[in-house]
């Protein structure tokens, strides 16, 4: 006897007004995209062209949420049996491998700076800054309100949050090079924006790779979960229990359980099966309502071909 509960996938992470915050911030981190594409041709500066590539990277990170938010609503169908949930992860695990390309570049071009300095005209570099500040904190009020409502709009979030933080870098170096002529500012500041790139894009590289690999969710402890599952009346082992992501606020979890032989005649195994599925969506810190059990009787893993713990 197996059971799991049927739910429209992620039908309940993409609302409404999380999408319309999105795209918001998606069009307004767009636009000064193609801003600082201008400042730093005309500028030369090496800080805002890594802060332009970074917007580059956060502008596909929000495309890649605002995917998500329309993906989370379509029905799976076909041998899509999971819809396209797992396409955010393989566009967040493309977008970590170029920001990591982006940071090399950056080392590559300032060693190479710091024999042949090119001359940032401080007070042109700190207008587009600027123009870059503003629009990233517009961006954050837009999305602040709604930073709390799933993994995907928290993302988002810290992608515009980031921005601000270069954005700042950049003000910083124009301020130094205008009113010192410190054309190494410039050089600084690149620096620290990548610094801000690599950690970011090893963590992503990290999570995403951990879903690709079905790895069980960081913030679930499966000892834990095999111990509450043994708490339930007229259970009495558990095995091959399984659990992964398979998307932003996506989990799975599938488990083989052992109860005692009578329930299978007494009709009490249905009920079994309701506590299990109660257990598994509300006792863990995520919930998991995809969850699918196996109930057998003792004895039943010496006839499978292989049993896991």
């Amino acid at each position: 006897m197996s059971g799991g509960h049927a739910h429209a996938h992620g039908a309940g992470h993409a609302d409404a007004s999380s999408t319309v915050r999105i795209a918001v911030a998606f069009g307004i981190t767009a636009v000064l995209l193609l801003a600082q594409i201008v400042g730093s041709i005309l500028t030369g500066s090496l800080a805002l062209l890594v802060d332009t590539v970074h917007m580059l990277t956060d502008v596909a990170g929000l495309g890649v949420a605002l995917t998500a938010q329309w993906l989370l609503r379509r029905p799976p169908k076909g041998r899509r049996t999971w819809g396209l949930v797992r396409v955010e992860v393989l566009a967040a695990a493309a977008q970590a491998a170029a920001l990591l390309v982006v940071a090399l570049v950056v080392v590559i071009e300032g060693v190479r700076r710091l024999g042949e300095p090119t001359d940032v005209p401080g007070p042109l570099l700190l207008v587009f800054g600027i123009v870059g500040l503003a629009g990233n904190l517009v961006s954050l009020a837009v999305l602040a309100g709604g930073r709390g409502a799933s993994l995907n709009m928290r993302a988002a979030f810290l992608e515009v949050l980031n921005d601000a933080i270069g954005s700042i870098a950049v003000i910083a170096a124009a301020v130094a090079i205008w009113l010192w002529g410190f054309q190494q500012a410039d050089l600084i500041a690149s620096a620290l924006v990548a610094a801000l790139i690599v950690p970011r894009s090893i963590v992503l590289l990290r999570d995403t790779g951990r879903i690709l690999l079905e790895s069980a969710p960081e913030e679930l402890d499966l000892d834990d979960v095999r111990a509450h599952l043994l708490e339930i009346e007229h259970v009495v082992g558990v095995h091959d229990l399984h659990a992964s992501t398979l998307g932003t606020g996506l989990h799975q979890l599938t488990a083989h359980v052992v109860v005692e032989p009578r329930c299978f005649a007494d009709g009490h195994a249905p009920r079994i099966l309701d506590a299990l599925q109660e257990c598994a969506a509300e006792h863990f810190p995520l919930a998991l309502e995809h969850a699918t059990f196996q109930l057998e009787p003792p004895g039943h893993a010496a006839h499978e071909p292989q049993t896991h713990a």
